[in-house]
């Protein structure tokens, strides 16, 4: 949806009764003429695991018109997650639900508002603080939380799912991948259409869900958003039982902190590599230049020197060991020395003949 106001959130109940078929409920708005100029948003649902009773809710990451600026956006959205945070924590400890310090009012009410017109909490008669209680559907039944909004980094996603990490919950998404013919249409029968370069520009930056990739998206689904076929409809079902059935654990938090770790410490080494490699060949050439080595032996010394780099670099991001004989690069001063190694014997060649 575009910046969807709070007025639009759904909420229903689907049962799987064993002597029924599945049935799937769908993020409001998601999949029809009038839903965002892009119905390709990415939908993260967090699934705290109780029973087979679902109850869906779709919130809406900003208010409707909200145009603030990259910054004022991202702090919004954080803003809401710790408001959702809130009322998780109220569901698993069966406790009432107060509001968070230093928040903004307007998004506060507007999240209260959102819940209260679910029927999903009421708020205490006669408390000195204001606070609020669960009705008896937020804690008797499974919940599923459905955030619909564009999600077009993947680093947007990965907060909520740190969110459901952190608690142990379920965690799915649902990618609803739309043309974008079919989008700039749909964006045309709007009452206040987006500009086309707009919806343009979120389909150059969209990242689709990339399990192999990124291992802590996994649980993904991807399905054509122009047309909500009985297929995928059972799709969508068999994604939310999943999340349902396997709440993060313990040992699958580990082990993706460790690859998110590694991944990190291979950007970092790979950085300082390059910087490291670009400031020896400089020296290295400035040596040869005192060393007055013809320009046309210059020119294929600085090619073999480049060439050397771009081979080291590009062993450091493959894990080869074309030049690098241990397994795994932890240490700089390792890959730099090696590299060293290399370029001497590529030096040596040219300064031989001078003398």
């Amino acid at each position: 949806m575009d910046g969807p106001s709070w007025d639009c959130v759904s909420s229903a109940a689907c049962r799987r009764p064993e002597s029924q078929p599945s049935r799937v409920l769908w993020p409001s708005d998601c999949g029809r003429s009038g839903a965002g100029p892009w119905a390709s948003s990415p939908t993260t649902i967090c699934c705290p695991p109780r029973s087979r009773t679902a109850l869906a809710h779709s919130f809406g990451s900003a208010p409707s018109g909200w145009g603030g600026q990259p910054s004022q956006w991202k702090m919004f959205r954080q803003e809401l997650l710790k408001h959702l945070e809130c009322f998780l924590v109220a569901v698993i400890s069966g406790g009432q639900m107060s509001a968070p310090p230093n928040r903004s009012e307007a998004v506060w009410e507007a999240f209260i508002t959102c819940l209260k017109n679910q029927c999903l909490i009421f708020s205490a008669a006669h408390e000195a603080q204001p606070c609020h209680l669960l009705a008896k559907s937020a804690v008797s039944r499974t919940l599923i939380l459905v955030l619909d909004d564009n999600f077009y980094y993947q680093s947007m996603r990965y907060e909520v799912y740190q969110l459901a990490r952190k608690y142990s919950l379920g965690f799915c998404q649902l990618f609803l991948d739309c043309p974008l013919e079919t989008c700039l249409l749909r964006n045309g029968q709007r009452p206040q259409p987006l500009p086309n370069e707009t919806i343009h520009l979120m389909e150059k930056k969209i990242e689709k869900p990339d399990p192999e990739k990124n291992t802590w998206e996994h649980n993904s689904l991807i399905i054509q958003s122009s047309a909500c076929s009985l297929e995928a409809s059972l799709e969508v079902t068999d994604l939310l039982l999943t999340a349902l059935e396997n709440p993060i654990k313990c040992a699958e938090d580990n082990a993706e902190q460790k690859e998110t770790d590694r991944l990190i410490c291979s950007t970092n080494i790979l950085h300082k590599a390059d910087e490291t490699f670009r400031r020896t060949i400089s020296q290295t050439m400035k040596e040869a230049k005192d060393e007055q080595i013809p320009l046309n032996n210059l020119k294929r010394l600085a090619e073999e020197l480049n060439k050397l780099k771009a081979d080291f670099l590009e062993d450091l991001r493959r894990g080869n060991r074309k030049y690098l004989c241990f397994q795994q690069i932890t240490d700089l001063s390792d890959v730099i020395s090696s590299f060293c190694d290399e370029r001497d014997t590529v030096v040596q060649k040219y300064f031989s003949k001078q003398h």
